[in-house]
């Protein structure tokens, strides 16, 4: 019997003959059924083995979203070739760096970046090939199509939020596994519409391709996240299912004011902590919130909070997926570093032994997040291990007073860091990004934390800010906001 993992058991070939008709990809107007899907994916795993690679060999894409992008992630499964999609926000000279360090032979692209590919493949030493799809099959060459699907699968870099990053092995096991843990969370309906419009070069936003593409589901790729295109599919154009950052949510409520339909299933927000007043909004407009954990290394989802737990359990990210299981390196309904086991997580990083013993030991994950377990079993996320302030032998948590710092009518963002102080060790700054039109005076932010929070926890340093940086796919960035404030004054 084969199984899901046996060599040969291609999931795309399997989808566009169960299900030939159904629409696998939406994008710009264009739908593919899943037959039209398997034969551009043909096409490109055919282009990739004429250009001399082989299986086991590794290439690199950069590329907007598109439909064209999700071919050519399965057209290199087809051929066997192991994929690393790059971050289309990097430099050429950050790009080539990635190319190197995977060993890529080759490194597709789109029209959007081939400026940006050519330059990095050139300084990489790699060659370069245009992702054109054409519409014909292509003969499979004799014995069929190389690629396993089983194994290594992406090489995902990690956002590098706190340092430069790293590439994740992630295997069509790991992302099996993350389809069915989704699909016994929210259940699986034919009709399905997925709406991707965070990067595909992200763990968030390419899972939701691969998701689609093993439930036998829609997705629909925006090139971009826009709020109002996205509200206007929602409401418009029967999407059931959404993912997006926690600003990404806010700046859809933010776009216009009326309500979501039932249509909507589920909106599933991850990627940091979603404030109160965010999940108050949502739920006053009709959108199912369902606040997640997951990283890179464990394939996206590791957590979900369910509607029916939210009320009793509202800040928190609810409880492990199916087959997945977290833990707390700390006594219990302490804080600690949050540890994840199971067959979402990852091989290991590439080519690098050490840190791959440093983030799997004794069969866990360490994912340097900081979180908590409720007795009843809820997970609750406080903040990366890296970007813990320890003020006078106090551990404060920046996502708790961005919380409050957000809380406010006045606040659209607030980014919270520790900078080194002689005396405490470290004292808390914020940058602040207003509502437009708005402006508050640090005095009267200082007065509305003090009657939320511990003193301590109170910013001594303030910096006001147009916007703050992220990442592609949302992440804060507090690496950068800590260099704003410069040397203590």
């Amino acid at each position: 019997m084969t199984s899901a993992f046996a060599p040969g058991f291609d999931w795309l070939a399997h989808r566009a003959s169960a299900l030939p008709g159904h629409p696998a990809i939406e994008f710009g107007g264009e739908v593919w059924s899943f037959v039209e899907l398997d034969h551009r994916a043909s096409a490109i795993a055919a282009r990739l083995l004429g250009a001399g690679l082989h299986p086991g060999d590794r290439a690199a894409l950069l590329a907007a979203n598109s439909n064209a992008f999700v071919a050519a992630l399965f057209g290199a499964a087809r051929a066997g070739v192991q994929l690393a999609p790059l971050n289309w926000r990097l430099t050429p000279a950050e790009l080539a760096w990635q190319v190197q360090r995977v060993g890529a032979r080759l490194l597709l692209h789109d029209d959007t970046f081939a400026d940006a590919a050519l330059q990095a493949a050139a300084s990489a030493g790699a060659r370069t090939l245009p992702i054109q799809t054409e519409t014909g099959c292509p003969a499979q060459p004799a014995g069929g199509w190389p690629g396993t699907w089983s194994g290594d699968f992406i090489l995902m870099f990690t956002s590098g939020t706190t340092g430069r990053p790293k590439a994740a092995r992630l295997t069509f096991e790991n992302f099996f596994a993350s389809a069915a843990a989704s699909a016994f969370n929210i259940g699986v309906d034919p009709a399905d519409r997925w709406l991707a419009c965070m990067p595909l070069c992200h763990v968030g936003g390419l899972s939701i391709a691969t998701r689609s593409l093993i439930q036998g589901t829609t997705v629909v790729i925006h090139a971009g996240f826009d709020p109002a295109a996205v509200n206007r599919a929602l409401r418009h154009e029967r999407i059931t299912l959404l993912s997006v950052v926690p600003t990404m949510l806010a700046r859809m409520l933010d776009a216009d004011p009326d309500s979501y339909p039932a249509s909507v299933r589920a909106v599933l927000v991850g990627g940091g902590p979603v404030s109160r007043e965010l999940l108050e909004r949502a739920a006053g407009r009709g959108l199912p919130v369902l606040q997640t954990y997951g990283l890179t290394e464990a394939t996206s989802q590791v957590t979900t909070l369910s509607p029916a737990d939210a009320p009793g359990h509202l800040g928190s990210a609810g409880k492990p997926l199916f087959s997945i299981r977290v833990a707390v390196d700390a006594s219990p309904g302490e804080p600690g570093e949050i540890l994840v086991a199971g067959p979402t997580v990852f091989a290991g990083y590439f080519d690098d032994p050490q840190a791959t013993e440093r983030a799997l030991r004794d069969g866990w994950l360490h994912t340097g997040d900081i979180g908590r377990i409720d007795p009843d079993g809820f997970l609750s996320v406080l903040d990366r291990r890296d970007d813990l302030v320890v003020s006078g032998g106090e551990n404060i948590y920046p996502a708790e007073v961005e919380a409050a710092l957000e809380a406010h009518p006045n606040v659209r963002e607030a980014a919270v860091v520790g900078l080194p102080d002689e005396r405490w060790g470290q004292i808390v700054a914020a940058a602040i990004v207003f509502e437009p039109g708005a402006a508050t005076g640090w005095d009267v932010l200082e007065g509305w934390l003090r009657e939320r929070l511990a003193a301590y926890k109170v910013p001594r340093r303030w910096r006001l800010a147009d916007q703050l940086p992220r990442t592609t796919s949302g992440k804060l960035q507090r690496h950068r906001v800590r260099a704003w404030f410069g040397p203590a004054p």
